[in-house]
């Protein structure tokens, strides 16, 4: 294996002339805006990065498109990244300012730059090159302004947004990377001449943020006389000893050595779930696939699957999937996998309509309707090993149905109804919260100024579900309230965005009586909220929540049935 170097700029070129190729063993590319914040600030701080890995080779191999654009490549020996597609891929979309196409969709990563960021670093962030990101960010959604101000300014970076962009300290990345010149940055930061005492730092500032594209990684470069085979192996292995990708990522590598070309139909289907409203990640889908080929779920069983074992367990996990999706939205009222405490429920019913040859009675749709709300609501893949729950449940199915399932739930939690202790202490991030959004729903739960129901689906700043704190932080914190019980499920319902700005941070007992008067006590009772003005008190905040507790469990058990 060859050593070699190369700059930041020199791979985003080789990347545009199409010099630098993706393999099809490769994962796509899936970092979000805020993990290229964090890389592009580790960079300028002249942090590690780590290393390259290529292939060059003449060999014709099966590739996939990167997620920026790249002219064709005029040469016959190719170079085939094999690890730091998502730093790369990122660099290039930023310095080079042109969108990444993530599940087929184009966008820009937005980035920009604080002319007058702290000298030491204060906002503390991690990169994780195969990380995911919560979509929701509870800080975020329920700080005010100021307070977002404030914690911006302590940052180099940040995802753009209209208003920080206005502001004359915040400059567009890309537009420094895309110019040589200081002067428009300087004369929109309001830098009159030489002698403005910020000509010099913010000048400063810039060359070093350009000099990112210096920066210097040092790439590992296999051997041409390796097979791809090989190649697929040695991917594996250096991935599995550093834990850098997940099983899945390493089980496609080796499915796709066996299946060539089987990358665009997996993602083919993928797309399909996607426009049936379930944005499902591609490991997800493998792992189905591996199921109905072994009937277990652990990825190690895949070097030894042959080619037609695969082809035929695809064909029949995909027929699983689609009974899986259709159930889950018709019978159960589960729309997205967000309301999914664990993706693994829609491998169990996948498998389960497939051992049933897709025929059930009215009585076993209803059983499993129910155990599918339990299991979901107690979170029974996130208590312990998910796969080795998730094995247990494949062996029961071979042997039992719905209610084989729910005997071995219970044993697992106990009992299956839902009480109000089990409430207590829980936040947004509990499997309970995404049950409390089905049973609101489904009682008629609206936004308490637009009247429009509750959806995960709408579109707009006015509409878009935002979760809402009843008693806001800015009033608990007055009264020495913990973070903890602050964020506790019970303090905790879902409004439009337009709704839960125009609240702020005003008390309930302020805010309440308006919304009372225009829209009745029934959208606070379709989300279990006491409106007892002496509840209402900040003094019995903690009263408030145990009320509201159980009148939560009530209408989780009354939505759930038996």
């Amino acid at each position: 294996m060859a050593r070699a170097e190369a700059s930041v700029e020199e791979l985003v070129g080789m990347i545009e002339r199409g010099e630098l190729r993706l393999p099809e063993m490769q994962r796509r590319y899936v970092w979000r805006s805020t993990r290229v914040r964090d890389l592009l600030d580790s960079l300028y701080r002249g942090y590690p990065s780590g290393a390259i890995l290529l292939w060059e080779t003449n060999e014709e191999v099966p590739m996939q498109a990167m997620a920026v654009g790249q002219a064709s490549n005029p040469y016959v020996s190719t170079r085939l990244l094999l690890d730091g597609q998502q730093r790369l891929t990122s660099l290039s979309a930023v310095i080079r300012g042109v969108p990444v196409s993530v599940r087929g969709r184009q966008r820009p990563i937005e980035l920009l730059f604080n002319l007058e960021h702290p000298d030491e670093l204060t906002v503390v962030t991690e990169v994780d090159e195969d990380g995911e990101d919560d979509e929701l960010d509870a800080d975020v959604i329920d700080s005010n302004e100021d307070e977002l101000q404030k914690r911006f300014d302590q940052m180099t970076f940040v995802v753009s947004t209209r208003k920080l962009e206005s502001l004359p300290q915040w400059v567009r990345v890309t537009d420094v990377f895309k110019s040589d010149s200081d002067a428009p940055f300087l004369t929109q930061a309001g830098v009159k001449g030489f002698d403005d005492p910020n000509y010099h730092r913010y000048s400063q500032r810039l060359a070093r943020l350009r000099g990112i594209r210096k920066y210097v990684y040092r790439m590992d470069v296999l051997e041409r006389s390796l097979s791809y085979d090989e190649v697929t192996e040695i991917f594996v292995r250096v991935n599995s000893l550093g834990a850098k990708l997940r099983s899945s990522d390493l089980a496609l590598a080796q499915i796709t050595a066996k299946w060539r070309n089987s990358l665009p139909e997996f993602e083919a289907f993928q797309a399909e779930c996607a426009k049936a409203g379930f944005d499902l990640e591609l490991g997800l889908l493998l792992k189905n696939l591996v199921v109905f080929a072994t009937g277990q779920s652990r990825f190690l069983t895949v070097g030894s699957l042959k080619l037609a074992q695969l082809q035929e367990a695809w064909k029949q996990s995909r027929r699983g999937m689609e009974f899986a999706l259709n159930f889950l939205r018709s019978n159960v009222g589960i729309d997205s996998p967000a309301l999914l405490s664990s993706p693994f429920l829609l491998i169990t019913l996948a498998y389960l309509g497939h051992v049933r040859a897709y025929s059930l009675n009215a009585r076993e749709s209803a059983r499993l309707r129910y155990w599918t709300l339990v299991a979901n609501a107690k979170a029974r893949y996130s208590r312990g090993s998910s796969e080795t729950i998730l094995d247990q449940d494949l062996q029961t199915l071979r042997v039992g149905g719905p209610n084989e399932l729910i005997e071995r739930l219970r044993l697992q939690v106990g009992r299956l109804d839902i009480s109000a202790d089990e409430l207590e202490g829980r936040n947004q991030r509990s499997s309970f919260f995404k049950t409390l959004f089905l049973a609101f729903r489904a009682a008629g739960a609206t936004d308490w100024r637009s009247q429009v129901g509750i959806a995960l689906s709408h579109a707009g700043n006015q509409h878009k579900l935002q979760f809402h704190h009843i008693f806001p932080k800015a009033v608990l914190k007055k009264y020495s309230i913990s973070g903890r019980e602050m964020d506790d499920i019970a303090n905790l319902c879902f409004i439009g965005g337009g709704t839960n700005r125009q609240i702020s941070d005003r008390a309930p007992s302020q805010y309440f009586p308006g919304i009372i008067a225009k829209a009745g006590v029934g959208v606070f009772a379709a989300q279990c909220i006491p409106t007892s003005q002496e509840l209402l008190d900040v003094e019995r905040y903690r009263e408030f929540l145990r009320m509201r507790r159980v009148l939560m469990a009530a209408r989780i058990n009354e939505f759930l049935g038996d």
